[in-house]
């Protein structure tokens, strides 16, 4: 029995549109990873771009668990002597681009290295319920009917 190994012409890339409005974000990123790094097809190949190309609308509606709203903070330093600076969760999605909340989350649920960067870039995440890939025809990923605990009811 050998190994299956997907060659890049084998490859079939699909696109698909998920609507992030009322879904928990960790659970939300964890979804977007696997179909970016194309695990959730049977040919899987880690050493090749399988993955799906994924939009997400609604980036600024996500929702949190517990009280990450408010308590969850990331830091950063400028470089200058007493330059370190924080921001909470709240201030990020309230802020210029609510859609790097998701961006983030999908970035640090992947391994890093050259082919991650490279399955990133067929992420496409929109803080608005407008998105400029029709052409695309992409088909719709109800991640809410996937597990009754991917939407925060409150």
């Amino acid at each position: 029995m050998k190994t299956y190994s997907a060659k890049a012409g084998e490859i079939d890339k699909k696109w698909v549109l998920i609507d992030a409005e009322g879904l928990v974000v960790g659970r939300l990123a964890a979804v977007i990873a696997t179909r970016l790094r194309g695990k959730h097809l049977p040919t899987f190949t880690p050493n090749q771009d399988m993955g799906d190309n994924v939009i997400v609308i609604n980036a600024d509606k996500v929702k949190f668990t517990g009280k990450k709203l408010d308590d969850k903070r990331f830091y950063w330093h400028t470089g200058y002597p007493g330059g370190i600076k924080d921001r909470t969760m709240r201030e990020l999605l309230e802020g210029r681009f609510p859609e790097r909340v998701v961006e983030n989350a999908v970035r640090r649920m992947m391994p890093g290295g050259p082919l991650t960067r490279a399955q990133l870039k067929n992420l496409r995440v929109y803080a608005g319920a407008e998105h400029p890939h029709e052409a695309q025809q992409p088909e719709t990923l109800d991640v809410a009917a996937l597990n009754t605990k991917n939407v925060r009811v409150k």
